[in-house]
């Protein structure tokens, strides 16, 4: 059985945001076909495009792949995968609006997201977005997502409405993930590490996603929160980015300098193999290093499925990879299941 933590998906509709809340940047889906993706037939020959805006800005050309979830389904077949996590990508977190009016968005998000679960409890399983620019509405948000929804994680960006996850503002949200048994998804968003250098070449993605996450990671491990709270389970999209990369020398920096210490009381290198990171390094020899920095049960399939950064063929990428079967096992489910479900 393969399991692919790392999958993105929105409704086929929602209301006009900007009109109701106002701001200009609210995403609008504009479909281009006027057969519409919920009752569009999986086997239909033509795809169901559309386009993902931001305000009046173009942002992502794409098909009904990202809402229809037969389309879905007919993919899964064809690439072995036995199961989908389903996660908003990260141009539908919009920190940056109103909180009560992104706590609205979320539950839209939220609720298409539980009903396609539901409909498919062997196939799909959801993750909850929240309105992290308010953490006590965010918790809130968490708690109707788990106890109502029935949803077992929630995805985060890695710097939520400008935060460092060392901020002590965000700590009572990952306490109340820990605390409700609601598993922890972080995905790269904005703002990036470095970011003014990043403006082209596709390099906010390429080059900031890795970047981020090196810092998100190092700042959760330094920040305390791993130490403060050992039953909260977190995994990081894009194999972690460059933070399997930057393990040694923090370890290093942690041993020879007075910083590392008087933050947290073991070296980084023990926090590090308490998280968990998606499989989607983009290189053979990456994900055996990986594996090796951070240990065989802290690795699950990702595929970044349906977007073009990430992985066409999940499962051939891992059988590719030169792991061992045992640990190829472990990475295709047994990681995810015990990631998702403690």
């Amino acid at each position: 059985m393969r399991t692919d933590l790392h999958t993105h998906i929105v409704p086929p509709r929602w209301d006009d945001f900007a009109s109701r809340f106002g701001g200009g940047k609210w995403p609008r889906l504009v479909v281009e076909d006027s057969a519409t993706s919920a009752s569009r037939s999986a086997t239909s020959a033509s795809r169901c495009r559309g386009t993902l805006m931001t305000g009046d800005q173009f942002f992502r050309a794409i098909d009904d792949r990202s809402w229809n979830p037969a389309r879905r389904l007919e993919d899964m077949a064809r690439l072995g995968i036995d199961r989908q996590a389903l996660s908003p990508p990260p141009i539908m977190f919009c920190y940056w609006a109103d909180a009560k009016a992104n706590q609205a968005f979320a539950r839209v998000q939220n609720d298409f997201i539980a009903s396609v679960a539901s409909a498919h409890p062997d196939r799909f399983v959801g993750m909850a977005t929240v309105p992290l620019q308010d953490v006590q509405l965010a918790i809130g948000e968490l708690r109707h997502a788990r106890e109502r929804l029935g949803l077992r994680a929630v995805e985060i960006g890695s710097c939520p409405a400008g935060r460092d996850f060392d901020d002590p503002e965000l700590f009572p949200f990952f306490e109340a993930c820990a605390g409700l048994d609601v598993a922890v998804f972080v995905h790269p968003a904005m703002p990036l590490a470095g970011q003014e250098r990043l403006t082209k070449y596709y390099f906010p993605l390429i080059v900031g996603n890795p970047l981020e996450n090196a810092l998100a990671i190092s700042k959760l491990i330094f920040g305390g929160v791993l130490e403060r709270l050992p039953a909260l389970r977190i995994c990081f999209a894009h194999g972690g980015g460059a933070f399997p990369f930057t393990l040694g020398r923090l370890n290093h920096g942690w041993h020879v300098r007075p910083e590392g210490p008087a933050a947290i009381p073991k070296e980084p290198r023990e926090y590090a193999r308490r998280i968990w990171v998606d499989s989607l390094s983009h290189g053979e020899g990456n994900l055996r290093f990986i594996v090796d920095q951070l240990g065989a049960d802290r690795v699950v399939i990702g595929s970044d499925y349906p977007f073009d950064m990430g992985f066409d063929d999940p499962a051939a990428a891992l059988g590719a990879s030169g792991l061992a079967p045992d640990v190829q096992a472990r990475i295709a489910h047994d990681n995810a299941e015990r990631f998702l479900n403690g």
